[in-house]
């Protein structure tokens, strides 16, 4: 190694480690099948979902903000934003499970509870976008176009704090002592 022991831990972080600390573990655990085996959670991959339908659907109100005729990218739009709805409740469900393993009054929680309600206010303000779309089904009205880009842009803020909870705390990741499975040499 680089003159780092992986299982000392840094400053301030106390003498638990990821094997030894209760909250810990908890967090790693599945809730139940329904959510993925250990170490191999279904929300990061449900995510995908709702992610690349509406990134879609704020091309198609580019494109249809430039043709001559929009009617085409305006119900492409449509149908992608329905599409990323029906995903995001897939996906919520799955987040709702590796939420509830998450220790209460602790960091990763106060993440996880801004993560879910960024997630909510961008599945209400996609919605609230579907309606005025199809109250108007042959354009692409802007105030749509608007609450898109604002959902968006909390997605992304709610996507980066996802990764922290995976990346930097481990929710839902498998253990040290599991990982280091991986880089054993035989």
């Amino acid at each position: 190694m680089s003159g780092v022991d992986v299982a000392t831990p840094g400053p301030g972080r106390g003498s638990h480690t990821g094997a030894s600390f209760p909250a810990m573990r908890s967090a790693k655990a599945p809730r139940s099948i329904v959510a993925g085996p250990y170490g191999h959670p279904f929300h990061p991959v449900a995510v995908t979902i709702p992610i690349g339908a509406w990134s879609s659907s704020l091309v198609f109100d580019l494109l249809g903000l430039a043709a001559d005729d929009p009617r085409s990218f305006a119900t492409g739009s449509r149908w992608l934003i329905a599409i990323g709805l029906g995903g995001a409740v897939g996906a919520s469900v799955l987040g709702l499970l590796d939420y509830s393993r998450i220790p209460k009054g602790t960091p990763a929680r106060r993440t996880a509870v801004v993560h879910l309600v960024l997630n909510v206010t961008a599945m209400v303000l996609f919605s609230l976008g579907l309606v005025v779309r199809l109250l108007d089904l042959g354009r692409i009205p802007g105030v749509a176009v608007a609450l898109s880009l604002i959902a968006s842009a909390g997605l992304s803020v709610s996507g980066w704090l996802g990764g922290k909870l995976a990346y930097r705390w481990g929710v839902r990741v498998a253990d040290e002592n599991t990982q280091r499975e991986g880089f054993e040499t035989a």
